[in-house]
């Protein structure tokens, strides 16, 4: 009788010794997200500005001539911000539209900015790519320096993860960048 339990004994810590995992390499993932290709319109609006948006984005009409375009799919918002220049407010637009930007210089892990001309329709402005955790991934104003000043700004509906948004990031700032480059004053 202790032979038959002993060899029961012996089959289980066999067997539990012979358990165990293989280890299998797995190869690096990428994220794999897909856009829809870019395809422009020109913005239905009565506003001091024309401008072409992307067919997918949701022309939201605000007070005082702003407007959002919300892009549903990626949970994301474009502000887009107007305001009338004066003869003595040129200055402090200029310097709160910059201010914006580099205020997220605390949690950004770059601010490269790219200015922006065209003189043939007579707009001027600022674009910035803000890479890293902040709140904000790109933002831009336009101006005619003598009526017309705009700022806009990218927001997600999701805590900032840089890494996770890239591929929505890159898709939208080519948007913003049509945004500035068809803007003209009416």
């Amino acid at each position: 009788m202790i032979s038959m339990r002993f060899i029961l004994v012996l089959f289980l810590v066999v067997l539990f010794i012979s358990c165990e995992d293989e280890v299998t390499i797995k190869p690096k993932a990428q994220l794999s997200l897909e856009y829809p290709k870019h395809e422009y319109e020109d913005a239905k609006i009565s506003f001091p500005f024309q401008f072409q948006k992307n067919k997918i984005a949701h022309l939201v009409k605000k007070r005082n001539f702003s407007l959002n375009l919300q892009y549903p799919n990626m949970k994301a918002t474009v502000y887009m911000t107007y305001q009338k220049v004066t003869e003595t407010n040129l200055d402090s637009l200029l310097r709160d539209a910059q201010k914006l930007a580099y205020d997220h210089a605390i949690k950004a892990e770059s601010i490269p900015n790219h200015p922006f001309v065209n003189p043939d329709d007579n707009v001027y402005g600022m674009f910035y790519m803000i890479n890293g955790n902040a709140a904000t991934q790109a933002e831009f104003y336009l101006t005619d320096s003598i009526q017309n000043f705009i700022t806009g700004a990218l927001y997600f509906e999701a805590k900032p993860n840089f890494d996770s948004i890239y591929p929505a990031v890159i898709y939208l700032r080519k948007d913003m960048r049509r945004i500035m480059e068809t803007l003209k004053w009416k």
